[in-house]
């Protein structure tokens, strides 16, 4: 039962959990295959669509230095994940269940012919897998944009994805993973609310104020470069999360019409919430609180886009884009510098998408979860694991991101020197200028 009434990621690891070797395999569905090849391609658009809106968002001397960082990503962890990447994350647990290993994961070579009882090829699942495994470091560059080395980044990046997420990954979405079998249910997370952005978005917090804040902050102003940019890196974004989250649900299915209507709801919703409170508060709507509660809201609708209706969605999106401007405030205040609100918008949105979704989870669920629990389930009880999970992930998250950050400093360098930040990175560490004859200064 409990695999039945499992949500996104959950439950894409039960079919998962079947032998990859089969002697009467499943046959491929097409039309499923189709849709996932799709999600995946979409969910890839999502990085480009974020080197864009990060790229925007920086000075003029660091916009290639920026986007290099989500374009890394790519090119690390496109290497990295179908090397051990999934091995670690969808192998059976080891260490005390601290991380998966599959030793036919390696290379992907044991999956060669492998057809999920999805009707996927496993190719197409471990592909889908590999750009959130993409994405999660490259949301944390926002936090430390404009002052780190590049080699220092790319070497962080690859150690994060190995020692954080692919553990945390295991825990939520693996079928021997600890989060995933709390409970009749488990800890709902239906595509990467707490995997990826509670993850990142902590390890980013965290990053930035390891790394201290850019020289000049907060007392020069550090304009945008190019917000048209970072407007069209949203909407890009935003087409791309119908990816992320309906992808979530391996099938083209019901669970998919539902994932993708909340997905856009909760999106709009959460634009429209932080342009009602910046027109109560400055009498005027700006493109990046547009942009911002925009993503707000898809960040708070990722883990419970397989168990809310539109309703909930709406209230989610609104009340997600209220805590993450509340979180921006905060920082402005206490004067760190998170540079691009990574943790401010990913960190916040994804926690209080994880808690808030339980007041609005569909009846039908809860009752299949009260049949799995042995009589009754009720929402508090549910609360009580989201906010396990949520709370196990922000200390794992940051107390490894404070090891590696020391580590990757001391061996190879992070911050940058004062010569080369005050030049850019465009200039400092790739030898070139993003916009051609303009001054990059």
């Amino acid at each position: 039962m409990k695999k039945l009434i499992r949500s996104g990621g959950a439950t894409l690891v039960a079919l998962l959990a079947a032998n990859t070797v089969m002697a009467a395999s499943p046959e491929t569905d097409s039309g499923t295959t189709a849709w996932m090849l799709t999600a995946t391609t979409l969910v890839l658009l999502m990085v480009p669509g974020l080197a864009m809106f990060y790229g925007g968002l920086v000075r003029t001397k660091n916009v290639l230095g920026t986007m290099m960082h989500s374009f890394a990503a790519m090119v690390v962890i496109g290497v990295l994940w179908p090397t051990i990447g999934y091995a670690l994350s969808f192998g059976s647990g080891i260490l005390g269940g601290l991380v998966g290993w599959n030793p036919d994961y390696v290379l992907l070579n044991g999956i060669d012919e492998s057809i999920m009882d999805s009707g996927i090829p496993e190719y197409v699942f471990a592909m889908f897998q590999g750009k959130f495994a993409i994405i999660a470091p490259a949301l944390i560059a926002g936090a430390f944009a404009e002052r780190v080395s590049f080699r220092g980044y790319v070497v962080f990046i690859a150690l994060w994805s190995i020692a954080v997420y692919s553990p945390i990954c295991h825990w939520v979405w693996a079928e021997d993973g600890f989060l995933f079998n709390m409970g009749p249910a488990g800890a709902i997370d239906f595509a990467g609310g707490t995997v990826v952005h509670i993850s990142s978005g902590v390890s980013a917090l965290v990053a930035a104020l390891f790394l201290g804040a850019r020289r000049g902050y907060p007392d020069n102003v550090m304009h945008p470069n190019n917000l048209v940019m970072t407007l069209i890196g949203a909407g890009l974004l935003w087409v791309g999360w119908f990816g992320f989250n309906a992808g979530s649900a391996v099938a083209s299915d019901l669970d998919t019409g539902r994932a993708l209507t909340v997905t856009q709801i909760a999106a709009a919703a959460g634009a429209s919430a932080w342009m009602l409170i910046e027109a109560v508060l400055y009498k005027k709507a700006t493109s990046l609180g547009v942009v911002s509660g925009i993503l707000a809201g898809l960040v708070a609708i990722t883990p419970a886009a397989g168990v809310v209706q539109p309703g909930g969605a709406i209230i989610i999106g609104a009340v997600a884009s209220l805590f993450c401007f509340l979180a921006i405030q905060v920082k402005n205040k206490a004067g760190y510098d998170d540079s691009l609100d990574a943790f401010g918008i990913h960190g916040v949105g994804g926690i209080v998408g994880a808690l808030v979704l339980t007041f609005f989870i569909r009846e039908s669920w809860m009752a299949d979860a009260a049949v799995a629990a042995g009589g009754s389930w009720t929402v508090w009880q549910q609360f009580g694991i989201q906010a396990a999970a949520v709370g196990v992930t922000i200390v794992y998250a940051a107390v490894m991101s404070v090891i590696l950050l020391f580590l990757v400093e001391k061996i190879v360098g992070f911050r940058l020197g004062e010569t080369q930040e005050m030049s850019g990175l465009d200039h400092s560490l790739h030898g070139e200028q993003g916009y051609g004859l303009i001054n990059p200064n």
